[in-house]
C-alpha cells in the first residue's frame, strides 16, 4: 500500500466518523433517523471496519506506537458504549408495528428522557474530540514516514 493510499483511507475513516456523531446529534435534536443509520456496535460503523481492517496493517509503522492504537480502540469502544444510551432512548423497549418498522419510525419520547440523551451526547462528543485527536496524531505519524518504509510495512 502506497502512502497516499493508506492517508486517504485514515481521512476516509475520519470523515465517517464525524457524520456518525453528526447523525446522533441529528437523532437527539428530532431529526428522524433511521434505527440502523448510526450503528451501535463499533465493528459495524465505518470508522470500526477500517480499524479493524485496513487500520490494522498501521501498527507495523515504526514511529507508531501501539499506544496509539489501543488509545484509538478504547476510546471508539467507549463512544458508542454511551451511544448505547442514546439508541435506548429512542428505539428500545417500545413494540412497533409493521408500517413503523418499514419507515423507521422512533419511539415517543419524553423530555426526561431528551435531557438525558443530550446529557449522553455531550458525554459522546468530549468523546469524540479526543478521538479526533488520536487519529489526527496517527495521520501526523504517517505523513512523517517516508513513502518507501511504508511500503515496507504495510
Amino acid at each position: 500500500m502506497k502512502k497516499e493510499e493508506a492517508l486517504k483511507y485514515l481521512r476516509d475513516a475520519k470523515a465517517s466518523h464525524v457524520k456518525w456523531v453528526q447523525r446522533a446529534k441529528m437523532l437527539i435534536n428530532g431529526v428522524n433517523v433511521e434505527e440502523d443509520a448510526i450503528p451501535v456496535n463499533s465493528t459495524e460503523c465505518q470508522f470500526g471496519v477500517w480499524f479493524y481492517n485496513e487500520g490494522q496493517k498501521l501498527n507495523s509503522l515504526s514511529n507508531n506506537p501501539l499506544e496509539c492504537m489501543k488509545n484509538i480502540e478504547k476510546l471508539h469502544f467507549e463512544l458508542h458504549d454511551i451511544y448505547f444510551h442514546i439508541f435506548h432512548i429512542y428505539f428500545n423497549n417500545h413494540k412497533k408495528g409493521f408500517l413503523a418498522k418499514l419507515f423507521g419510525q422512533k419511539k415517543d419520547v419524553t423530555q426526561a428522557e431528551i435531557s438525558m440523551a443530550k446529557d449522553y451526547y455531550i458525554r459522546l462528543e468530549s468523546i469524540s474530540a479526543k478521538l479526533l485527536d488520536e487519529i489526527n496524531r496517527l495521520e501526523r505519524r504517517l505523513i512523517a514516514i517516508p513513502e518507501e518504509k511504508i511500503e515496507l510495512c504495510i
